[in-house]
């Protein structure tokens, strides 16, 4: 209501008590002021309760509740609720119908709502962390109408600083593994360091599931996050609140860069979201901190964790069966490979704009530009891929793939060769039947076409479209995982030793010590009697006379004692210690 019509309404209110109280009646009042009786009655009654309770001032008048067909079965209702607390307004119409409630749906769902009551909102308080201890991460989708482009789905990467509210934005055309991990290297990057944790919600890149309550992270993202040193912290479900520094952030991307702007490509949209991180919000006052994230960010960079030598590999590698067209499919493109590896499993590689394809022996046979993902159905094909028209070659890498199969392989291929017309493009055909069905399967088809002289492609087909199971997801990728452990451990895996292996070489270990043990004693006996021999040497020069003589005594003694050692000498374990005895005593 406007103030000159709530002037005019209380001066005709403060005209109808003059008049009344002046005698007028009520018909009187309203034919005199040209209202109805009706508004001069209900007026004058609200009138006179204002001066028996008391005027309410501006406060409006509570509802009078009017009765309801649904009174009558309130308690029922309010039964119901107490038993089944989430029951919803069809199933309680259903049941107070059969009880004989007569209304409708609607006053049920309204006083089902009523009895309920509004849920309390839970109180939150803000939580503020010291620089570099949190980052927040998180993505928000738009669909925007590019000129060049028309509309196109695109997602808004944003990795934030929780102290100096400083964000990282981009936006992407997916929210996969690759392209989340190649968005965090460059924040880094752009950050010049690293945040210690950093808050996720719950998406499959992070987090593979839940057990009970407790977040089981993804072990790919468990290892980047440990490559750059940081913990990944998950959300609890459906607490938005948790990362409300990053979730804000949107609504002003939304109101001030995505509005009233046009944008001509993906490309462009980024180029101008840079300027618009440099010149507007970095250089914003942040109605929290009361700074510019740009002056806080300087504060904060010198805490975060610094970078490695070594930025972490975002590139995806697949695996993927060459057609009989000599080329692999990546997100429903083809990209050509040479064609003496048709039919074979190789990896592929790829990055932000390329893809390579590598060999058996992991080295690269081609290369070529990554379409983008919102483009399907195209194809990059280099002439030199092709096979030339040497019959003779490609004939021998036909027969080299088959021979690679066993030799009951070997005689399909020649009996293949012999009974059909277009025998080696069938050839090529089945090799590609790989991608599909199991090896011992193939195998196996294949082994029963010789058997019945089944010499075709269809033979094949049909055989393992009765007896052959196609293969699964997890089998393909368990296959995958194979390949790369034999590339990476070799066509030799070193075998298990037995117990006996073993025990050789603890023997061989004991008896060496025991024969240096034997060496290092005798080695010390032939030194005690060397000794012992000096001194008695020095006896006998000193048992001589004065004219150069022995002492007779002295010499008999002197040789029983050699005598003795050398009988020990001979009876000894030991030759070398009769050849000292013998030596000394030639002495």
């Amino acid at each position: 209501m406007s103030a000159r019509n709530e002037d005019r309404t209380q001066g005709l209110h403060n005209r109808i008590v003059q008049l009344h109280r002046g005698g007028s009646s009520i018909r009187g009042i309203a034919r005199q002021l040209g209202i109805s009786r009706h508004q001069v009655s209900r007026f004058l009654a609200a009138h006179q309760a204002d001066r028996d309770e008391g005027s309410r001032g501006a406060l409006p008048r509570p509802k009078q509740k009017r009765a309801s067909n649904l009174d009558a079965y309130e308690e029922s209702l309010v039964q119901l609720l107490e038993r089944y607390p989430d029951i919803t307004a069809v199933r309680a119409h259903e049941e107070l119908a059969q009880r004989g409630f007569a209304g409708g749906y609607g006053i049920v769902k309204r006083r089902l709502r009523q009895l309920r009551g509004a849920k309390p909102v839970e109180w939150v308080q803000r939580f503020e962390t010291g620089p570099g201890v949190q980052a927040q991460m998180d993505y928000s989708t738009y669909t925007i109408d590019f000129t060049s482009e028309g509309p196109r789905r695109v997602h808004l990467f944003s990795y934030l600083l929780a102290y100096s509210r400083r964000q990282y934005l981009s936006f992407v055309e997916s929210q996969d593994f690759s392209t989340t991990i190649r968005e965090h290297v460059r924040a880094f990057e752009y950050f010049q360091g690293v945040a210690a944790t950093c808050l996720y919600d719950n998406m499959k890149v992070v987090v593979t599931r839940y057990e009970g309550n407790e977040p089981v992270y993804n072990t790919r993202f468990l290892g980047f996050a440990t490559h750059y040193g940081y913990r990944p912290v998950a959300c609890r479900p459906r607490r938005s609140q948790t990362k409300g520094k990053v979730e804000r952030p949107f609504h002003y991307v939304e109101t001030n860069l995505l509005n009233a702007r046009t944008f001509h490509s993906l490309e462009h949209l980024n180029d101008v979201l840079r300027w618009w991180l440099s010149e507007k919000a970095d250089v914003r006052i942040h109605r929290e901190t009361k700074q510019r994230p740009l002056d806080r960010y300087h504060q904060e960079q010198p805490h975060l964790i610094a970078l490695p030598d070594h930025a972490y590999d975002t590139a995806e590698v697949v695996y993927r069966c060459v057609s009989v067209e000599g080329s692999i499919v990546y997100c429903q493109n083809r990209y050509s490979v040479p064609w003496r590896y048709i039919g074979l499993t190789l990896p592929v590689r790829i990055t932000e704009h390329e893809l390579f394809v590598y060999g058996p022996h992991i080295e690269l046979v081609a290369r070529h530009p990554l379409f983008a993902r919102q483009l399907t159905g195209q194809a990059h094909l280099l002439q030199e891929h092709e096979p030339r028209d040497d019959g003779e070659k490609k004939y021998e890498v036909l027969k080299q793939r088959y021979d690679e199969l066993g030799p009951v392989a070997v005689r399909f291929l020649a009996g293949l060769i012999k009974h059909r017309r277009y025998g080696k493009d069938e050839a090529h055909k089945i090799l590609t039947l790989l991608e599909t069905y199991h090896r011992h399967d193939l195998l196996t088809a294949i082994e029963r076409a010789v058997r019945y002289g089944a010499y075709s492609r269809s033979a094949v087909e049909r055989i393992l479209a009765i007896q052959a199971t196609p293969k699964t997801a997890l089998d393909s990728l368990a296959e995958k995982e194979q390949q790369q452990l034999k590339s990476l451990l070799g066509d030799k895996p070193v075998r298990p030793r037995s117990g006996k292996d073993y025990q050789k070489l603890l023997d061989e270990q004991t008896h060496r010590q025991s024969h240096e043990a034997g060496d290092a004693t005798n080695e010390q006996q032939a030194k005690d009697e060397g000794e012992e021999r000096g001194e008695k040497q020095a006896e006998g020069n000193a048992g001589q006379d004065s004219h150069g003589h022995p002492d007779a005594e002295h010499d008999g003694s002197e040789r029983e004692e050699q005598h003795d050692r050398r009988d020990e000498g001979d009876e000894g374990d030991d030759g070398d210690e009769g050849d000292d005895d013998a030596c000394a005593v030639g002495a």
